[in-house]
């Protein structure tokens, strides 16, 4: 699971930008402007048929600040990332 979710930062971050357009999913912000240390980023990579799945988790940051609940309170009503 991405750390992002209970991240301070998580609707600033670039990373998590970049994760979220991997993930081919709406950006929390379009425009973000914090830059964080070190991100360590696992990538999953399954077939699936025809195609490859990949999947891209965020599992450690320098720059994580602790928030829980944070993606979920900007998203109300959605399924958390997993």
């Amino acid at each position: 699971m991405c750390i992002c979710v209970n991240c301070h930062y998580v609707d600033r971050c670039l990373t998590y930008h970049a994760v979220e357009h991997q993930h081919q999913q709406p950006h929390l912000t379009e425009i973000p402007d914090f830059d964080p240390r070190e991100p360590s980023i696992n990538v999953n990579i399954r077939p699936q048929g025809d195609y490859i799945e990949m999947e891209w988790d965020v599992v450690g940051c320098l720059s994580f600040q602790e928030e829980r609940g944070k993606w979920a309170r900007l998203r109300p009503g959605e399924a958390i990332p997993t």
